[in-house]
């Protein structure tokens, strides 16, 4: 493995050392795709809190760190969780593992299928990750077609690498598919993991995406998801976070068509110094779509917590039902959750609303607990264990709440 030069020059210095050697890179829309992305993140570099949609969130640390390629081999031998459905596809470092996968369908890499241009190129995370991928995964479904459940594993090994997955997911008209993403590495190891989703969703089509993420303390996860929705398509997330030092979900969902609907849920449980930002950017672009927001944090010591949230409604969408809401439980008087919820609306018959509460626990209700002969650790358990499972009621699918379901009662054994 060789080095990357720290910081962002670092990262740029690789991809003209690379050239043509990145997968791709003799394919003229895909070299194209590159060298903007490329443009972009030279001209940015990492963001900083001086850009209003990283105010909150310090990438200091990471534009600091040294990593890692795994140009060569990757480890052997890897910790894979259970799987959740009969199809499973795993990255290592970033790569795709063949051996390690069962799966239907074409799924590994298609650097063509890349430009599709959902993600705006203008994101410097974005623009690093075109620069950049090697991998990642592309799943195309025909109209009609129920896929079931899909786990997508992204695992790393006991190196100190850089990666950026693009992976490319396309459901045909009235297609169905459970896609569980997990993310995992070795303790102690200061990763940075950089992927990006490009979702396309055809009429009626329903995606429902759960990202766990428990990835170790010391990694950095920066995910950035766009989705585009046709009339009548749903596409239902789930981001649970119990793992990395920062983490950031960036999600844009784009309502295109008539009837469609996006619900994006999570839950983070944070401590130590970590943080996480949850920043979503919902546009309602077609009259009679709704969306459907609700976001739980638990933030112990010293760690952080931020949620961005903005719904735009353009003038033709007319009938549009938003609504987000954002929660956070403080466990320390030294943590901080900020918030910034955000609406922009230009149509004239709407419902959107938005609110957002930061408390501590429940006095009374750890007294009342405690007189019943529960543990103070134990009574604290409980009320965040409920506080959390609001979130995870809201996701409609039996399937998906028992995976998110069965994930946390490990954590809670584990704490």
């Amino acid at each position: 493995m060789s080095a990357v030069t720290t910081g962002a020059a670092g990262f740029s210095a690789r991809y003209e050392g690379l050239g043509d050697h990145l997968p791709g890179g003799r394919i003229a829309a895909v070299a194209s795709l590159r060298a903007a992305g490329a443009a972009t993140f030279r001209a940015s570099g990492f963001p900083t809190r001086r850009a209003e949609a990283w105010k909150y969130t310090d990438l200091a640390s990471i534009a600091q760190s040294a990593f890692a390629e795994p140009l060569t081999a990757v480890d052997a031998a890897v910790a894979l969780p259970p799987e959740t459905g009969d199809q499973r596809a795993v990255f290592v470092d970033g790569r795709f593992r063949e051996d390690l996968s069962t799966h239907r369908g074409h799924v590994g890499a298609d650097p063509a299928a890349a430009t599709s241009g959902i993600a705006d190129p203008a994101l410097p995370m974005v623009a690093l990750n075109a620069m950049l991928f090697e991998d990642g995964l592309l799943l195309d479904l025909a109209a009609g077609t129920d896929a079931g459940v899909l786990d997508l594993v992204s695992v790393s090994g006991s190196h100190a690498v850089a990666y950026h997955p693009r992976h490319v997911i396309r459901l045909g008209a009235g297609a169905r598919l459970l896609l569980v993403e997990r993310n995992v590495s070795a303790a102690g190891v200061a990763l940075l993991h950089n992927p990006v989703f490009e979702i396309d969703l055809g009429p009626d089509a329903t995606l429902t995406h759960l990202r766990l993420n428990t990835e170790a303390p010391e990694a950095f996860h920066l995910a950035t998801i766009a989705v585009r929705c046709a009339a009548g398509a749903t596409y239902d997330s789930f981001a649970l976070n119990l793992g990395a030092k920062i983490t950031r979900n960036e999600m844009h969902v784009a309502l295109n068509g008539t009837g469609a609907a996006a619900h994006l849920n999570g839950a983070q449980l944070l401590d130590g110094q970590r943080t996480c930002d949850t920043s979503t950017y919902l546009d309602h672009a077609a009259p009679g779509c709704a969306s459907r927001q609700t976001y739980k944090t638990v933030l112990a010591g010293r760690s952080r917590g931020v949620f961005q949230g903005k719904i735009l409604v353009r003038r033709i969408a007319q009938k549009t039902d938003g609504y987000q809401m954002n929660q956070a439980l403080l466990l320390s008087e030294e943590a901080e959750m900020d918030a910034k919820p955000q609406l922009e609306i230009y149509a004239d018959d709407v419902k959107c609303s938005h609110g957002a509460t930061i408390g501590a626990l429940d006095e009374e209700a750890l007294f009342f607990l405690r007189s019943r002969g529960i543990s103070k650790d134990e009574a604290r358990v409980l009320l965040v264990e409920a506080f959390v499972q609001d979130a995870i009621a809201q996701m409609p699918e039996e399937a998906a709440r028992e995976t998110v379901k069965a994930v946390l009662a490990r954590s809670w054994q584990a704490a």
